[in-house]
C-alpha cells in the first residue's frame, strides 16, 4: 500500500460498512480501515498460508483472505473471525468458479464477425 492510498482510507464504524455491503457498495468495504486491520490480523492467524492447501498437505503463500459465507448474502459476519479464512489465489479463485467463469466467458466473447 502507498502512503497516498493510507489517504485515502474513511473511517467507518461496523455497522455503516454492514450496511454499505447491503447496498452493494462492497468496494468501500474492502477499502476500509476495520477490512485492512481485519484481514491482516486473519493473514497473523493462519501465517499466511493457505489453509486449504494445508489440509492437502501442501504449502502455499495466502495471498487472500476468504469469506467462508459470502459477504453479500452475510454482511453481518463480514469481519467475524470464525468465517474468514487465509487463502492463495489458487484456492480462492475455486472458491468462486462464477468469477472465472464470468471472466473466461468475457476474454472469449466474439467481437465481431469475420467478413471475408
Amino acid at each position: 500500500m502507498l502512503l497516498g492510498d493510507v489517504m485515502d482510507i474513511k473511517v467507518y464504524k461496523i455497522e455503516q460498512l454492514i450496511e454499505l455491503i447491503k447496498l452493494g457498495k462492497e468496494k468501500t468495504f474492502y477499502k476500509s480501515a476495520i477490512w485492512l486491520s481485519k484481514r491482516s490480523e486473519i493473514h497473523d492467524r493462519d501465517n499466511y498460508e493457505c489453509q486449504r492447501c494445508k489440509t492437502k498437505g501442501k504449502y502455499s503463500k495466502a495471498e487472500t483472505v476468504h469469506h467462508i459465507k459470502h459477504l453479500k448474502d452475510y454482511p453481518e459476519l463480514a469481519v467475524e473471525d470464525k468465517n474468514l479464512i487465509s487463502l492463495c489465489n489458487s484456492c480462492h479463485n475455486e472458491e468462486h468458479p462464477e468469477k472465472t467463469l464470468n471472466f473466461n466467458q468475457r476474454k472469449v466473447r466474439v467481437i465481431s464477425k469475420e467478413k471475408w
